[in-house]
């Protein structure tokens, strides 16, 4: 937005600190002010805030900063006040030069939310500087029979004010001979001419000594004076003609030294030493003079210097050819630099957000630049753009501001930090570009959610484990940063609110280690499971979880139980056979189941001991007791066995079953009291007496049987609820084994089922019927709060429990067996 600064007219003091304020807030949001030069460091210009329209201290709070688009700020803003100060003095002269106005620009950047104002600061000359001859005393060699008319062209005045303050006008001590004309320069400063009013006589006055001012505008104003001496040169007739009065030249600014830029010529009619032309670069400014060179010979002007078209666009040379008697004549080379385009595009970053959270949302403003080229005139059109494929894109602003936003989503966990490489191309020809790296880092939040290394965890644990045991390690990992990543595991609560795992299981909430608290009983308890959750250190935290089965492995802590024959030690267990058994005849079963599984419930049947030897085998695999021979009659009657029944764990463990077997002649005599044959003074009829005695014996065993089974029942379940606070489960989520009794695949018996021993009187084996079910299986009663396994067993709440509940155990499988 254009705005009109008008300074008006008052008395100009060399140390007068004026302030001019021209404030615009527009659409394009530029604050403009003006100041003199020369003012002191701290000297107040305007208050910021104001023009802004913000609150006091809302600079500070959004942590306001100057951002200049060269490499020195000259302000400096108070953040609390809001008042814009002079950093240090300003020399107009050495900021700007001769260009006017003298525009200094820089920036006002604002944070949360990112926002810059653009501020341009015009500093107006004063008059501290006063008009210089660079000859103080120019000697003028003028031919006695110069005509009336002739010009002579006096050096420039140099005066680095502009406007008013600079060169305003020349005049001229009072004499007879001249008069002072001042003209115009196409580009530079004013010059004078002196005028030749009378003739000259060298016989009557040889030197005419003449001094000039220079006058410029300022208030009070100041000059500067040179003092010519004027020489008066005998007679010379003809002065040197240029072929031209003005020549044009033009040369690209990228020209080399020692470029030819133009050639002049001159010619004399004299005669002798009077023809002779010399060429030279007289009354001509430094600037000129650190440019260009001629040859004083050929009247070649080459570059001396370096051409700069964003400097000075044009340059206006004087040409003095001077003949062999002093006569001299001048010409103008004008030169026009032509600009190319030999300057890239400027990159100036104002502002960048770094670090920028992941969880930015699109548009986004990351950073604010300018983009400045000097060959705008050549350059053309300047195109911005980002390298590679970024969630990036440049925006304009305004004029050539940008701004750098997102355009995608990000991600920390994908890329940590952007190199943004930002290219500025101009048009050419030839194009010319400017690449700039702007380092964004990019910054965690909570966006992930722990991961464990497994979908689940099976662990195992060697049952009668000691207390406190480490069992295994779950372990999660979050693609996060710092707290974000940080791991607390937990075992999650049941939904039914019951709480009993954590008496059974912990975990270390740091590492995620696994222990078990209580000695495990494989025969109570053979896997369980529960959950343990993971949470982050981020806020809002998030969490997974993940299930975690225990398998209990079995130990071989359990001996082999016989179910039969019963080894109560009331009655002896006595086994019938008929001495006209054959080879191979079965005699009866030892049946055992063991508490352990696997390997460890292996049993084999061993003959440990026995009357005769080789009169009964035992089967390895089944415990069947069969004749190895035919029976004969020196064979006692009374044939007592002792069968070893041994598991196959390690250590492997045993145990004994003891049973009499009475060799009788047949199934009618009652030979179930039997006793031992010395002990007897006389002998009775074995058909009669043993066959009664048997088959007294037999129904008092079989009622006697029923009745311990009945009592032993009715004994467990009185004592289950009494002594066994069983919990029922975990909870939904984490199924225990609902058997706690499981014969599956132990001992002989693929499953415990009641059986009965049956007898008949008689002779064969078919009459042998055994391990005939009679009875079903009782259900464990389930008391409140018990823990349920899968095959509807119980977990005991400690391990002596679980000691005393395998026992009692063992005698309710031996009770069913019976």
């Amino acid at each position: 937005m254009a705005v009109a600064c008008r300074k008006p007219l008052q008395s100009r003091q060399v140390g007068s600190l004026l302030i001019f304020l021209c404030v615009s807030v527009g659409g394009a949001t530029t604050i403009r002010y003006s100041v003199a030069e020369e003012m002191e460091s701290g000297s107040f210009v305007a208050n910021v805030a104001k023009d802004l329209g913000l609150e006091v201290g809302k600079l500070a709070a959004r942590g306001a900063r100057l951002v200049s688009e060269g490499n020195k700020l000259h302000f400096r803003l108070h953040r609390k006040t809001g008042d814009l100060f002079v950093k240090e003095k300003l020399d107009r002269e050495s900021l700007c030069g001769k260009a006017d106005p003298c525009v200094l620009h820089f920036e006002i950047v604002l944070v949360e939310p990112l926002q810059s104002f653009r501020v341009e600061v015009r500093v107006f000359d004063i008059n501290d500087n006063a008009p210089i001859f660079l000859n103080k005393e120019p000697l003028l060699k003028i031919p006695e029979s110069t005509p009336l008319g002739s010009r002579f062209p006096l050096q420039s005045t140099q005066d680095l004010d502009v406007g008013l303050n600079g060169l305003q006008n020349y005049t001229l001590s009072a004499n007879a001979y001249f008069h002072l004309h001042t003209r115009f320069r196409s580009h530079g400063p004013k010059y004078a001419e002196l005028v030749l009013d009378k003739p000259l006589d060298r016989e009557e006055q040889p030197q005419v000594n003449l001094t000039i001012t220079a006058v410029d505008g300022g208030s009070p104003p100041k000059s500067g004076t040179a003092h010519i001496r004027v020489v008066v040169l005998d007679v010379n007739d003809h002065v040197p003609q240029f072929s031209r009065l003005m020549y044009r030249a033009q040369v690209p600014e990228n020209s080399a030294n020692g470029s030819l830029v133009a050639t002049v010529t001159a010619v004399d009619l004299d005669d002798g030493t009077n023809k002779d032309i010399t060429y030279s670069l007289a009354q001509n400014p430094e600037a000129i003079l650190q440019t260009f060179q001629i040859d004083s010979q050929s009247g070649e002007v080459r570059l001396r210097g370096p051409l700069d078209f964003e400097a000075i666009e044009t340059y206006d040379i004087d040409i003095q050819a001077i003949d062999g008697g002093g006569l001299s004549a001048h010409s103008k080379v004008l030169v026009e630099v032509v600009d190319v385009n030999d300057n890239p595009p400027e990159v100036m970053v104002s502002s960048v957000s770094s670090p920028l959270p992941e969880d930015s949302p699109l548009q986004t403003v990351v950073a604010l630049f300018t983009i400045r080229d000097r060959d705008i005139r050549v350059g053309g059109k300047i195109t911005c753009f980002l390298k590679g494929d970024l969630p990036f894109v440049v925006k304009p602003t305004f004029r050539n501001s940008y701004s750098l936003v997102t355009d995608r989503g990000l991600d920390r966990e994908v890329v940590s930090g952007y190199n943004i490489t930002l290219v500025a191309m101009d048009a050419g020809p030839p194009s010319l570009s400017t690449e700039t790296v702007i380092e964004v880092l990019i910054s965690d939040i909570n966006d992930n959610p722990p991961v464990f290394q497994e979908d689940s965890y099976i662990l195992t644990v060697q049952e009668n484990n000691s207390p406190a045991v480490f069992i295994g390690k779950v372990h999660a990992e979050d693609l996060d940063l710092g707290e974000n990543a940080q791991m607390t595991y937990s075992l999650l609560p049941p939904k039914s609110g019951d709480l009993s795992v954590f008496a059974y299981i912990s975990i270390n909430s740091d590492n995620g280690k696994l222990y078990a608290l209580r000695t495990m009983d494989y025969e109570a308890i053979q896997d369980f499971q529960f959950v343990v959750k993971a949470t982050d250190g981020g806020f809002p935290s998030l969490s997974s979880q993940v299930t975690v089965k225990v398998v209990v492995l079995d130990d071989n802590d359990n001996r082999p139980m016989i179910l039969y024959p019963l080894q109560n030690g009331t009655l002896p267990c006595n086994d019938l056979v008929p001495r006209s058994a054959e080879a191979g005849y079965l005699v009866t079963k030892v049946v055992a189941v063991d508490g352990d599984s696997g390997q460890n419930s292996w049993l084999s049947y061993h003959l440990f001991k026995a009357t005769d030897l080789g009169l009964f085998s035992v089967q390895q695999q089944n415990g069947e007791i069969r004749t190895l021979r035919q029976i004969s009659e020196r064979d006692p009657m009374m044939q007592k066995l002792i069968i070893l029944v041994q598991d196959h764990g390690q250590p492997a463990l045993s145990t004994t079953a003891s049973l009499n077997i009475l060799l009788v002649d047949g199934f009618s005599e009652p030979y179930l009291q039997f006793q031992d044959p010395s002990k007897h003074s006389r002998k009775v009829n074995p058909s009669t007496k043993y066959l009664v005695i048997s088959l007294a014996v037999l129904s008092f065993l079989f009622l006697l049987s029923v009745t311990v089974i009945f009592v032993i029942h009715i004994y467990q379940k009185i004592k289950y609820r009494e002594k066994f606070t069983i919990q029922e489960h975990f909870y939904d989520d984490c199924n225990f084994p609902n058997n706690l009794v499981n014969g599956g695949g132990n001992g002989s018996l693929s499953w415990p089922f009641p059986h009965e021993m049956c007898s008949a009187t008689g002779t064969g084996n078919s009459e042998f019927r055994f391990l005939k079910r009679f009875m079903p299986n009782f259900p464990f009663p389930h008391a409140t709060g018990e823990i349920k396994t899968e095959t509807g067993s119980s977990l005991p709440p400690d391990s002596n429990r679980n000691k005393s509940r395998r026992s009692e155990g063992h005698a309710q499988v031996s009770d069913d067996y019976m």
